[in-house]
């Protein structure tokens, strides 16, 4: 049953949950149906992808007083979300100061600091009165600037002098010169700066935003807590989806279309599946051992799964480190020390529960190993041992050499290095299969 929308009563909260699920000119009719105040807080909390397909729906008329609604930094998102041959008809309903300011945010990348902040925030002059400064601020909040959280000091030549927070502002005598009461050790970030960096400054500092300086100490811009978020939730949706194997999709799950969708998977899945071809390789050497011992077979999808689960738990423990600055490049050693000493004591807990399950197996008559369970127990242990101190080696090396590459640390995805891990298990198996069953079994 579709949803009623004749409910003069439709509120932000309520619309929000039946967006996904309406179609294009319901949306337009539903949205129409919100109040003023109401629709400020949908339209704001839209995702560029939806703010456009919302302004291409609506009538040129509204089109222009919400797109105009925006600030400079979340227009440049929207024009960036549409299609190039649309680009033009949005820019029309810009006013010339915002397109330009607009267009200069479209020229660094979007990724980067310059690309995320709001080229509007209140500024004064170092050489003016508190009263002054009052009053200069009253006029830059009717101009409907974007970003009150802190008052920047520029000199003439835009550069970056101190800082005011408003509780310094207003608490400071009248005729005391900014000058005297700013702060000047102020945390900036540079325009080409990427956006994990940002959201890592502006986290570290606690800060509600940070301004963007170029070479010469000159403020673009500033980039607030609120941008901050998105990235966050971008970065950290990008590191799970490459962590589970699959190319960024860029947006929505629902917004993908299915080819793209499909190319995103496959290409990943076409990587892993020839990787999975080096195990039946790996398999086919050791088709002599199989054959001798064919018990040995039973084993085989418990010591290699251990060894990619045991990877896999690696890899992401490190991923998310680095992305969060925990871990730097010069740490790698301590983390292979670490690693060794875990994969060492996991490996050596699963093999004694791998060795009772034969032994308890054997006594209880569920199954029978032969006169040689003891030895084949042995070899389970000294198997899961090996192929689990590996598979976290592997995990957690894996994403350090890959930033040392200048490459994402998520590449490192659990399904690849389950892959790499599944074909070295075999290996190590089956090696220390034929050491310690030889002349037995082999």
């Amino acid at each position: 049953m579709p949803p009623d929308l004749s409910d003069e009563r439709l509120d932000a909260a309520t619309l929000r949950d039946l967006w996904s699920v309406l179609s294009d000119d319901e949306r337009v009719d539903a949205f129409r149906l919100l109040a003023s105040d109401e629709a400020r807080e949908f339209f704001s909390g839209l995702s560029s992808a939806d703010q456009a397909s919302l302004l291409r729906d609506l009538t040129p008329a509204e089109a222009v007083i919400w797109l105009r609604f925006l600030p400079p930094d979340d227009t440049a998102d929207v024009l960036q979300a549409v299609r190039p041959e649309e680009r033009e008809r949005f820019e029309s309903w810009l006013d010339p100061i915002t397109l330009r300011e607009v267009r200069a945010l479209m020229a660094y990348a979007e990724d980067d600091a310059g690309g995320l902040m709001n080229p509007r925030f209140v500024r004064v002059r170092p050489d003016v009165t508190m009263d002054v400064a009052i009053r200069y601020l009253r006029q830059q909040t009717q101009r409907n600037l974007a970003t009150y959280h802190y008052i920047y000091v520029l000199d003439a030549g835009q550069r970056l002098l101190g800082v005011l927070s408003f509780r310094e502002l207003f608490q400071t005598p009248a005729d005391a010169l900014v000058e005297q009461v700013m702060r000047r050790d102020v945390v900036t970030v540079h325009e080409t700066a990427d956006q994990e960096s940002v959201a890592a400054v502006i986290a570290r500092h606690d800060l509600t935003a940070v301004p963007v300086v170029d070479e010469e100490g000159r403020m673009k811009g500033v980039v607030t807590v609120d941008d901050v978020v998105d990235v966050v939730q971008e970065e950290a949706t990008e590191d799970i989806q490459k962590l589970g194997g699959t190319e960024k999709l860029g947006a929505p799950y629902l917004d993908v279309g299915y080819l793209e969708m499909t190319r995103k998977r496959g290409v990943w899945l076409s990587v892993l599946f020839l990787g999975q071809t080096l195990t039946a390789t790996a398999m086919g050497f050791f088709e002599g051992e199989l054959a001798k011992a064919i018990v040995l077979a039973i084993f085989i999808p418990l010591i290699i799964s251990s060894g990619g689960n045991s990877g896999s738990q690696a890899a992401t423990l490190i991923v998310r480190s680095l992305a969060l600055s925990e871990l730097q490049l010069r740490d790698w050693t301590r983390v292979l020390l670490r690693e060794l000493r875990s994969g060492l004591t996991l490996g050596g807990w699963l093999g004694l529960i791998g060795f009772l399950r034969v032994i308890i197996w054997q006594a209880a008559g569920f199954y029978d190993y032969g006169p040689h369970y003891v030895l084949i127990g042995l070899t389970v242990w000294a198997s899961l041992i090996g192929v689990v101190c590996f598979g976290t080696l592997v995990g957690s090396m894996l994403p350090f050499l890959l930033r040392r590459l200048r490459l994402d640390p998520a590449t490192s995805s659990a399904p690849f290095v389950a892959t790499l891990v599944d074909v070295t298990g075999l290996v190590i198996y089956f090696a220390l299969a034929s050491a310690i069953l030889r002349g037995t079994l082999l």
